[in-house]
């Protein structure tokens, strides 16, 4: 017989258990990649309940994206740490271009004392810039350029407000700037990889409990830990956070690459990307712990990165990045940025984007003022609402796939006639000089004013093993009912361009300006 006691200890074991269970069942959790953008070489930090995210974009103007999110998973676009790409006429596209160049891998953080955001990156192997601002949506200013090249850079604030900044590749430096942050008071050699790492780079610079620590990678797919318990300058030693570990993304490249941040509640995580071309470089998360000797570990079972995560804190709503832009605002969106700067002279918002000719010639790397969207992974289209009425013979005006392999789908005009037209073989090669300016697949005749051009991505078919499916292009007169045009286009997977697949809005003149077209509206979906 049982007695009541015991029949009320296990009742309520029972009850336990079972409200366990459910709490468990409760749990929100996310799928890797956090975003399925091309979002590369990123520095993470929060201030206050806010988390930021500040990434590389080489030649696509304004530069440096900043991203911010309230529980690590949801980010929105909110601005750009440099406003335009003034280092050379290249970045204009004159006289040159600025392809794999520009703003990657550099440092972003933030100063309690003066209440200001510093972003700061190596131009072209160079100068430092620094920029600052006070909120990360801007205004953002040159703050300072300095003679010394900081590749790879971290930011750290130290305690007592003095400014280091890691950097380096191969032998890492520390250096120590100014109380204003405009030069350089010292740098020293802090650390160079032994035998069998042999080679670091991508410094993320932090101070945890009294020690100092290096983050670094060993590209493509290692992170390794520097520790000081001396000071900035050292002397540092090496731990392994993770090498080779399994992608949370079907045959994509090993997490590496990023930050650490730590939440309100006292909880850190792993901020890295993962290559995945042709969408670029992506960022995943996982958590990260601390041993009793104060060394990070990333806990990871079978040395898979974890595609499945429960969310770091509560969800604070979904961030959905697909939807229709109408261009109604005074402004550019910041997820938008242009192909180099652009001839502001020759663009405008009102009831729509416009686009008027800004350069003549037939190779679209050369064009002016091509507009960039980043593709959405793993499948995703974009579609855009055309107005013609104001093209000129020998203008070009569309909606392209865009790298250093590309194509496109747009409007012709030639002899007062128009037509649509899906063109490919557009390439650069590694110098990123023009190999081909395309090749006419297929075009169709129209007599309307107005047209609807598709352009969808299946990047997801690059991790399957078959032939790919990847782009392929699609108009509409009526915005309803779509029509296929040209052939399968075959994304390039060679991460030598580093940034990812881009729908890009484009119009150029092969004979004369003055010509111009109206997007009305642009439409992500990720069916």
């Amino acid at each position: 017989m049982i007695k009541p006691c015991f029949f009320i200890l296990f009742l309520s074991m029972i009850a336990s258990v079972s409200g366990t269970a459910r709490s468990q069942a409760h749990v929100p959790t996310f799928q890797n990649p956090v975003l399925w953008e091309d979002l590369a070489d990123l520095d993470i930090l929060r201030v206050g309940d806010t988390f930021y995210y500040s990434a590389s974009n080489m030649q696509y103007s304004p530069g440096a994206p900043i991203l911010s999110s309230k529980d690590l998973v949801n980010w929105k676009y909110v601005g750009h740490s440099i406003p335009v790409l003034d280092f050379s006429p290249a970045y204009d596209l004159n006289g040159g271009n600025a392809y794999v160049k520009g703003s990657w891998a550099s440092f972003l953080n933030y100063r309690k004392s003066n209440k200001t955001f510093y972003w700061g990156g190596c131009i072209e192997n160079k100068k430092t810039h620094i920029y600052t601002a006070t909120d990360v949506a801007g205004p953002w200013k040159k703050h300072a350029v300095l003679d010394q090249c900081y590749y790879d850079a971290g930011l750290l604030v130290d305690d007592d407000d003095t400014m280091y900044v890691a950097y380096g590749a191969k032998t890492l430096h520390v250096a120590q700037l100014s109380p204003d942050g405009t030069h350089e008071v010292k740098s020293q050699e802090v650390f160079t990889a032994p035998a069998g790492v042999d080679y670091i780079e991508g410094s993320r610079f932090y101070k945890i409990n009294g020690n100092y620590y290096i983050f670094t990678t060993r590209p493509p797919n290692d992170e390794y830990v520097l520790k000081s318990t001396t000071g900035p300058f050292g002397p540092y030693t090496l731990q392994k956070l993770v090498v080779s570990a399994k992608s949370p993304i079907a045959n994509g490249g090993g997490p590496h690459q990023g930050g650490i941040v730590q939440t309100q509640k006292g909880d850190w995580y792993y901020m890295a990307f993962v290559d995945a071309y042709p969408n670029g470089r992506v960022p995943v998360l996982a958590p990260l712990t601390w041993n009793a000797d104060g060394w990070p570990s990333l806990n990871l079972v079978d040395n898979i990165w974890p595609q499945t995560v429960p969310y770091p804190l509560s969800p604070q709503g979904k961030v959905s990045h697909t939807g229709t832009d109408h261009f109604l605002g005074a402004s550019l969106d910041p997820q938008w940025e242009w192909n180099h700067n652009p001839d502001n002279t020759k663009w405008s918002l009102h009831k729509g984007l416009k686009l008027e000719t800004a350069t003549v010639g037939n190779d679209i790397y050369a064009a002016r003022n091509t507009l960039t969207h980043r593709i959405l992974g793993p499948v995703s289209n974009a579609t855009i609402e055309l107005d013609l009425a104001h093209m000129k013979d020998g203008d070009r005006a569309g909606l392209a796939l865009f790298r250093d392999s590309s194509a496109w789908i747009g409007v012709a005009r030639d002899r007062g006639s128009l037509r649509v037209v899906m063109e490919n073989n557009l390439t650069m090669d590694e110098h990123w000089k023009t190999t081909a300016t395309g090749t006419e697949v297929a075009s169709a005749p129209i007599s309307t004013r107005k047209i609807w051009l598709r352009a969808s991505a299946d990047t997801m078919a690059n991790f399957k093993s078959g032939p790919d499916r990847t782009g392929t292009f699609a108009y509409s007169l009526d915005g309803k009912t779509f029509q296929s045009l040209g052939t399968p286009f075959s994304f390039t997977k060679d991460w030598h361009f580093f940034m990812g697949y881009r729908y890009a809005l484009f119009n150029y003149a092969t004979q004369s300006l003055g010509g111009a077209v109206t997007v009305s509206s642009f439409t992500v979906a990720a069916p």
